[in-house]
This record gives C-alpha cells, structure tokens and sequence, in this order.
C-alpha cells in the first residue's frame, strides 16, 4: 500500500477496508526509520489511523491541516510524498520533525509550540470567509495543549462562528469524559445526520417568522441542553457554544471518516473527540511513551537505545535539586509538563508534595512561581529557554517589578540541534538581562552549574541560570573559585587579547587561546559567569593593557553580552581606545542540524572565531 503514496490525495485511491493495511505498513515504516535517526515516535505511532482518516476526507493542499506542537506530523510527511526523504529526517538539509511550509504546500502552518494552532486555523477561516473561498480547515491539538490557556482563548473565539471550523482533539492519555456507548453514538449520528440538519435549520426558520418564535426557539434549546448534560459528554465545549463529536476511536479508520464528514457539514466550530494511544503498535513505545516522546537512534527489536548517552547538563541540575530538596525544605520546583525532560523526576518522586507541574502554561508557570515566593518558599522552575519565551510579560511584572526570589533554571540555552529553529534557545541573555532587578548566570561546566544553583538558591531576588542541551563539559576541574554577585573569573591571564566567554562558550574560548598561544601570542581567558550585572570592574582593568576584547556567546548579538561589554568600552576614555569583536549568533533563524555544524553555521565554533582573530590581528 505504501508504494502507491507518491504524492498529496494518493491515499484516496486505496480500498477504504484496506486503509487498515497502509496504517500497518506505516507503522513498520516510521519504526525503522527513526530508530536510525531518531525523532518524536511514540505522539506519531498514535496518530497514524487519524491522519490517514484526514486525508481520505480532506484534499490537500487546497484544505488545511494545522498540527499543535507537530510533533505527530509524520504520517502528514509521508501521505503528502516525502517517504523518500525521511532518512534525512531531522538531520542538516533534511526534513524537519515539524510541519514547515517551505517543505511542503501541504504543511499549512510552521509548527514547534503547543497551544497556537486553534488561534492561526482560526484566522484561516475568517480569511477564507471574508475572501468567500470554499475549502476546509482543520486544527489537530492534543489533550496536552489544551493546558495552555492561549487554547481556551481560541475557543472562546471560535464560538462566534457560523461558519464550518474543524477541532479534532488527539486524546492520548488525559480522559476528557467518560463512555457513554451506544447512545452517544446514537446522538452523533442524529444530530450530524442530513436529516437532522436540515429540520433544525427548518424549524428554525419557520419559528422566527412566527409572532413568539423566538421565544419557542430558546425554550427548546434550553430543553435540548438540558437533555445534553445528561447523556451527552464534552459540555464544556458544548456551553462554549461548539459542537462536540465523539469520543471515537482513534484507531478506527473508518468510524473517523465517516465522523469527519459529518463534522464538515455543520454550520460552525466542531470539537472532534478522538481517542488514541500514544505509541500504538510498537509495544516498546507503549510501554514506555515519555522515552520515545523524543528518541534518539535504537534497537527496533528491543526498544533499547543504541548510545547510553554522557551525562548531561540536565543530569547535573536533576541531582542537584535532589541535594537542595533535601538541605532545605522550602525549595520547591515547578514544571511547564516537562518532567522528564528538565531531569526533576527525581525530585518528583523525592519529594511529591514539593513538586508542581502546572502543565503546558509557561505563563502561569512564572506568576503561580511568584505566588509559590510570596508564600515563603523558594521555587525553582525549570524550563526550556524556548518555551520561557512564553513567559515574558510574568517574568517582568509578576517577578522582576515585585523582586520575588524566584530560581529560573533555564535548559537548553543556546544551539539545540535536530529539533530546529523553533526550539532554539538563543534569545534568552537579550530578554532576560534588560529586566531591572533580574540576575542572569551561566556556567562554564557541571561544577559550576552546582555551585550556581547553591548560590541562587540562597539569594534574593529573581535569578536565572541558563545552561545548554547535551553532555556536560567537565574541563577546566581545577578552576572553581567561589561564586560572588556580578564577578567574572579569570582562567588565564595574558596580554593584548582578551577572550570574554559566557557559559558554553567557555569551552570554545579555550581551544581558541590554545590556537593562538601555538601561534606565539599570550591571550586572557575570563568565564565571565554573570551576564547581568555584569563585572565592569573587570571590564575596565582588562582595557588597561588588552587591545582586542573578543566576547563569545550563543545568543544572539543584539541586546546579548556582547553589546553589553561595546556599551561599555564606549564609555571609557578615547585614549585608551579597546577593539570590542563580538561573536554571537546573527539576525537569522537557525535550522536544524547536528549542534557541531550548527556553531558553525552561527560563526561561533573555536575554528570560525580563531579565523576572525587572526584577520583583525
């Protein structure tokens, strides 16, 4: 059957009692495919029947399909002609993991974040209908997104609507209601049936002409809602005022079919209620859904994967805040629904009481955290720099204007690889430092990212500190001075050059200094650890008998540490001028790629910035 997909609708020329069979071989496809590459496999082994039922109703790319997050984009990839691309998934040049428009006239919006896609399929239908054009929208969003509360603000403003708008809920683990059997699906065949429809629509029209039809016309929708509540499950979206279809099951091709053609036939905002597995079909994957949320390479016999990996800068925060549970009990920490992947399961399961995940709300995250410090306790919110993004306005008004003691532990600062532009972490030391009041830290290696996270957990004040995805550098063990409020520390003291690196980039500078040393020169090597407030102390001891500063960052340049030392120098006097060269990432959006090839692309691996000092010099 998988031979036949070569390119967007192919799927309509399959039997209907033999889709079963595609699904099959998709599953098969998508297992040993990814267990060479990696990606999100167990969200896409759920929505293969669902995806294929969308695309047996759908004719794309004239309807639009708009997937929350994207992560269960996959089988979209493949029904849509790029099965034979997919050995280049996630890597540089090749497929993204996500639906990208520029991959793809059937990839209708540039997925990465949860909770958006109500709101932008939303703004598809008022465009279609201003533009009077006939075609379909449809947003696929997962129990998980409908955390967020920018969904329930889509919803709320879809229930305006009178024109057709598909909702289908992915349900793979949260049970939004419960099973009604047989009369349920009864009252969702009748009140989506043609018949049914048109004596609505009948009715009603024959009532608002009468003297008191409208009066009639609100009795009976008060009696039907009535009737409803008791037998029908999904009021909430009901008295939202969207109609709500389902549950069905999502592994059901053929009942989801037949339930997405009746959804297209209503005059308004549908929810279609799906029910799947996460994972379906690779008993591995179901066993263990959160490891093969996002996996790398593995064993498809198995499950097991191939590399046991290093340890990690998210496996140094996890023992420390077990460390810091058990020292004091006011710490607290707090999670956007990512557990595992911030590495507080430990503490989860340490100490139950203590640990908060306030699902996919960043935003009520950071202001439920300034609740949590107004309250006494110390929290610690872990979260992906790309995802604190969503956080911003909370950061500043709840946190920063009120001086909270609040720990923002922030992963995946900087190059983040095959994930993409999306989950790149590259603007977080540009936001975050031109907050009043907040401190900004970051450290070189696992040792320093102990003794920060001692330090923040007793200071008072906001305090973050951003650390990158990926192995832990363990270089440099024999410099740990203590940490002190706004100093930098000096790993060499040289001449002439000076190489000004923050957290990750410490690293790079060092093998850059070796570069030049073997050159003859005698460059200065500072961690600089604060980026706010910065050490112009330092700064401005440094200028007296260094020519060049170079600073280094994985963030991008403007409003970075960079611009911060430029701003700096600038206020010095003229006759004691310093050539400030600034290595950051550029005004672009990085793609997706090995984080290695990343750095270079960015101009900021040890190689590229050697090059650039030597030209200056």
């Amino acid at each position: 059957m998988l031979e036949k997909i070569k390119k967007p609708n192919d799927v309509k020329k399959i039997p209907a009692n033999r889709l079963p069979e595609l699904a099959d071989e998709i599953r098969q496809f998508m297992v040993s495919s990814v267990s060479r590459t990696g990606g999100h496999l167990a969200s896409n082994l759920g929505a293969v029947e669902l995806t294929i039922a969308l695309h047996y109703v759908l004719n794309l790319p004239k309807d639009k399909i708009l997937w929350d997050v994207g992560h269960q984009s996959y089988t979209h990839k493949i029904l849509t002609g790029r099965m034979d691309r997919f050995s280049t998934l996630r890597q540089e040049g090749g497929l993204s993991g996500f639906p990208r428009r520029e991959e793809s006239s059937c990839d209708s919006w540039d997925a990465g974040h949860s909770s958006n896609s109500i709101s932008a399929a939303l703004g598809y239908v008022r465009a279609r209908d201003l533009r009077r054009q006939q075609y379909t929208v449809v947003s696929v969003i997962g129990d998980g997104a409908l955390t967020g509360g920018m969904a329930y603000e889509a919803l709320d403003n879809a229930a305006q609507l009178k024109t057709n708008f598909i909702i289908v809920l992915n349900d793979n683990n949260m049970s939004i209601s419960g099973n009604v059997g047989g009369m349920h699906d009864y009252l969702a065949t009748l009140r989506t049936s043609h018949a049914y429809t048109d004596l609505k629509e009948q009715v009603a029209g024959k009532l608002e002409k009468l003297h008191g039809g409208d009066e009639v016309i609100e009795r009976i929708r008060k009696t039907k809602n009535s009737i409803k509540q008791l037998v029908i499950p999904g009021m909430l979206f009901e008295n939202m005022g969207l109609t709500y279809l389902g549950p069905v099951d999502g592994h059901n091709i053929s009942a989801m079919i037949r339930l997405f053609e009746d959804a297209k036939r209503i005059n308004g905002p549908v929810i279609v209620h799906v029910k799947t597995e996460k994972g379906h079909g690779y008993a591995p994957a179901v066993r263990h859904p959160s490891r093969f949320h996002g996996t790398g390479a593995f064993d498809v016999a198995t499950g097991i994967p191939e590399s046991r990996g290093v340890v990690s800068w998210t496996d140094i925060f996890s023992t420390v805040m077990v460390k810091m549970g058990e020292r004091n009990p006011d710490v607290v920490a707090v999670t956007a629904a990512m557990k595992e992947g911030t590495g507080l399961k430990r503490f989860a399961n340490r100490f139950p009481d203590r640990f908060f995940d306030v699902g996919i709300a960043e935003e009520h995250g950071v202001t439920f955290s300034a609740g949590l410090a107004l309250g006494g306790l110390i929290p610690v919110f872990a979260v992906y720099s790309s995802f604190l993004q969503r956080g911003f306005d909370q950061i500043m008004n709840d946190v920063c204007m009120q001086n909270l003691h609040v720990v923002f532990a922030i992963d995946r600062g900087g190059l983040v690889g095959a994930d993409g532009k999306t989950h790149q972490g590259v603007f977080d030391l540009s936001y975050l430092t031109m907050l009043p009041g907040m401190t900004v830290m970051a450290p070189k290696n696992k040792w320093e990212l102990s003794d920060m996270m001692k330090f923040a957990v007793a200071f008072h004040g906001p305090v973050a500190i951003r650390y990158p995805k990926g192995a832990a550098y363990s270089g440099l063990i024999e410099c740990r001075e203590e940490i002190v409020l706004g100093k930098g520390e000096v790993l060499r003291k040289g001449k002439k050059i000076a190489l000004l690196a923050v957290g990750s980039m410490v690293a790079e500078a060092v093998a850059v200094a070796q570069r030049l040393e073997a050159d003859g020169w005698n460059p200065t090597v500072v961690n600089m650890r604060f980026v706010k407030p910065l050490d112009r102390e330092l700064l401005r001891e440094l200028a007296c008998d260094h020519d060049l500063f170079v600073t280094m960052e994985e963030n991008v340049r403007c409003g970075g540490f960079g611009e911060q030392v430029l701003d700096e120098m600038k206020s010095l006097p003229e006759e004691n001028p310093v050539h400030v060269e600034i290595i950051a990432i550029p005004d672009t959006y990085i793609h997706h790629a090995g984080r290695d090839s990343q750095l270079r692309t960015a101009g900021i691996d040890a190689e590229t910035v050697y090059q650039r000092i030597c030209e200056i010099l």
